[in-house]
């Protein structure tokens, strides 16, 4: 391909807005440009390395059994409405009506679509167990879209979706997944860390996120060097404190605190660590699908149960919560454990009138028509001060088991740097990442909810159970960027380089254009992709946009090494700083033998 005669709109600026490395580099390269906020355009160079990212994922997805399907981006809204996600997904979700007032999604993820499709056709366990997956468009209407495509609002992913008989089928289907995962990065040149996560608004038991290292990652990491452990902050969790007996614990006593309300100014009050507090808070969570029959206070709720929900849901239900004094409620495991959709701190009213008591007064000691959750941490105080449910009044020597009983115990502690990993004992520590792929394990919440049935072997209707499996094309392309770069620009890895050999001909004439056009010439007729540099523009210029674009081996075609004894051209590889002399007679052989070397090394 000659310079001249595609689109690479190089910038020496950054844009204003470009943040990150990969943000930067993508728009002075020119593989990509702007059309609105989180809206963007690959251009030619930009496409090419995109495709071959696709393509990675989608040898990886054939290798393992997974079929290749495209689902509609826009989907009925009905569709969302049977999941039970058309209340809970929440403004991301881009809604539309057509001419006829039918209500559609564009679609975010595509767990309804494809379970739909799964519902028309499955008919027998003879069809089981069944993987299929799409590479498409999504939409998500970001509030703050950032960093290029790494947060866009429209992206491309891979999804993929299995249904099987029973769990030992989904496990290896899920296994399976892990490692194709883990080849596809691999190929890609991205160093990953798989961690545990939660499941989010997708719903399903266990869940593997695969991070990379970014300084502006969304999420938290908390890892272990000792024996390995990583689990996204959202799921983390750490060494349980041993839970004391209160035997010989003094009697429950009241004590006047006043005008005393945080954790800070009860520690100056009483000259002691926060450690030694049991912190209760109120919370609001909605859509709660666990069973609240037997939870104080909420008797009188009513639940609402759609057709086809395994499980009733309260819209709305509150709670209190206690955990010690110094630690933070991991609001992703309280919703987890809650089994609810959201769960935000009640407001002042709210806790008002639940407690009776002033805002900052609350205790989990006598607390009466609230459920009360307690993490685990509460268990191992061995006198904790708490609350007393009365204004400027506070208990001391309050232990679990003897003052209050929780109606539900969980981890509920957000883990940070310093706690003791669960496993070995080793101090955990924090790196922010990026997730650039998510693998769940559904179980039955899309198929029950949607009716999607199968007859087993006795001719019994059943009901599969269902894994999902995503990956970020953007973003992992971004991600790419983000590892592989210097100063000057970017270094792609061979396999996902948008051309893998740049030809720059000090001057495009003469002896120089004649060995430029047919070394190129040779190369591309061996498979080699090849840009050749054919603008009329300085030796310095073609140089700096090499090395700006990042190909993997430059060629330069000068007269003065032509005119050796044993004509010649420099042949450098894009990571290294000095370049070799290779004849010309031998610079085909030379480039083939590296370039497919490295393809062969990655694939």
């Amino acid at each position: 391909m000659l310079f001249t005669q595609t689109l690479i709109p190089t910038l020496r600026e950054v844009p204003a807005d470009a943040l990150i490395v990969s943000h930067r580099l993508m728009f002075r390269s020119g593989m990509l440009r702007k059309l609105a906020n989180g809206l963007f355009t690959y251009l030619p160079l930009g496409l090419r390395s995109f495709r071959k990212v696709e393509a990675i994922v989608r040898e990886e997805m054939d290798a393992i059994g997974a079929l290749e399907i495209k689902p509609p981006v826009v989907v009925p809204g009905e569709l969302w409405k049977e999941s039970g996600r058309w209340e809970t997904m929440g403004e991301a979700m881009l809604r539309a009506r057509n001419r006829l007032g039918g209500d559609f999604v564009v679609s975010p993820t595509a767990e309804e679509a494809v379970t739909s499709l799964v519902r028309d056709t499955l008919a027998s366990y003879r069809q089981l167990p069944l993987t299929v997956y799409q590479i498409n468009t999504k939409y998500r209407d970001e509030i703050r879209p950032r960093y290029g495509v790494m947060r866009g609002r429209e992206f491309t992913m891979k999804d993929a979706y299995s249904y099987h008989a029973g769990a030992k089928s989904l496990d290896a289907t899920y296994e399976a997944m892990g490692a194709a995962y883990r080849r596809i990065f691999t190929r890609c040149g991205l160093s990953v860390i798989p961690v545990r996560a939660d499941s989010g608004a997708m719903g399903g038991s266990d869940s593997e996120e695969f991070m990379v290292e970014s300084a502006i990652g969304d999420n938290t990491l908390i890892l272990c060097r000792e024996c390995g452990y990583a689990a996204n902050v959202e799921k983390a969790a750490c060494r349980e404190e041993a839970a004391v007996q209160g035997a010989d614990t003094p009697a429950l006593e009241s004590i006047h605190t006043p005008s005393v309300k945080t954790i800070e100014q009860l520690c100056a009050f009483l000259n002691t660590g926060a450690d030694h507090f049991i912190k209760t808070l109120i919370y609001r969570a909605r859509n709660v699908a666990l069973d609240l029959s037997t939870a104080p206070g909420t008797q009188a709720l009513s639940p609402r149960q759609s057709p086809g929900d395994a499980q009733a849901v309260y819209p709305e239900a509150f709670f209190a919560v206690a955990i010690r004094g110094d630690l933070e409620v991991n609001e992703v495991k309280l919703a987890a454990v809650l089994k609810a959709s959201e769960v935000a701190l009640a407001a002042d009213a709210d806790v008002e009138r639940l407690t009776a008591a002033p805002v900052g007064f609350a205790g989990p000691v006598g607390l009466r028509g609230l459920p009360l959750v307690a993490d685990l941490t509460v268990m191992a105080i061995p006198e904790g001060i708490t609350g007393a449910l009365a204004a400027d009044t506070h208990y001391q020597h309050v232990v679990y088991g003897r003052d209050f009983i929780p109606w539900l115990t969980a981890d509920l502690r957000t883990v940070v740097s310093g706690d003791r990993c669960g496993v070995c004992g080793g101090a955990l520590y924090e790196k922010k990442g990026n997730e650039l792929g998510h693998i769940f394990k559904l179980g039955y919440k899309y198929t029950r909810s949607m009716g999607v049935s199968y007859l087993d072997e006795n001719g019994a209707a059943q009901t599969p159970i269902m894994g999902s499996y995503g990956i970020g094309i953007d973003r992992t392309l971004a991600s790419i960027i983000e590892e592989h770069h210097d100063e000057a620009g970017i270094i792609w890895p061979m396999a996902v380089a948008p051309y893998q050999v740049i030809i720059i001909p000090i001057s495009y004439s003469g002896p120089a254009k004649a060995v430029a056009d047919t070394l190129a010439a040779d190369l591309e007729g061996k498979g080699i992709e090849v840009l050749l540099d054919d603008r009329n523009e300085r030796p310095g210029v073609k140089f700096k946009d090499a090395d700006l674009l990042g190909i993997p081996y430059r060629v330069v075609v000068g007269e003065k090494n032509l005119e050796r004894d044993m004509p010649s051209v420099e042949v450098k590889r894009r990571d290294e700083k000095e370049a070799r002399l290779v004849a010309v007679s031998q610079a085909e052989a030379d480039l083939l033998g590296r370039v497919y070397g490295e393809l062969s090394a990655s694939a």
